[in-house]
């Protein structure tokens, strides 16, 4: 039987962190190009323009994580905005990764190292 490749994934709109616990390096970032500053420029000239600049940003950020994803066999989504469930209806309008199993669960803020915990708790506990 072949090694599961588990990948944990600590989102908000603003930062992904990827933690692939059998990875030598734990975490990877990536980060939104929604900043603050772009959404108090597009709001100055519109509501409707700064909600539109939001989704299209959104959007890329969700397919930049996506693109990662498909390397691994299951997925665990949390933290502590609903971003996580947005990237996972995100993923299931895609059937390149109908054959990914991908966990969702609601977490505070957490620290680098309580989400390679929260990671590795998860995993080992689906992996008996």
């Amino acid at each position: 039987m072949k090694t599961q490749k588990n990948l944990g994934i600590w989102l908000d709109h603003s930062t992904a962190n990827m933690i692939d616990l059998n990875s030598k390096k734990l975490s990877h970032s990536i980060a939104s190009k929604f900043t603050f500053n772009i959404k108090e420029e597009a709001l100055n000239r519109s509501e409707s323009l700064m909600h539109n600049k939001r989704q299209q940003m959104l959007e890329a950020y969700y397919k930049k994580i996506s693109d990662k994803i498909l390397k691994y066999d299951r997925v665990l989504l949390f933290g502590p905005t609903n971003a996580k469930t947005e990237l996972h209806n995100y993923l299931k309008e895609d059937l390149h990764f109908k054959d990914i199993k991908i966990d969702i669960e609601a977490t505070d803020k957490m620290t680098e190292n309580q989400q390679n915990a929260f990671v590795k708790l998860h995993f080992e506990g689906k992996s008996k």
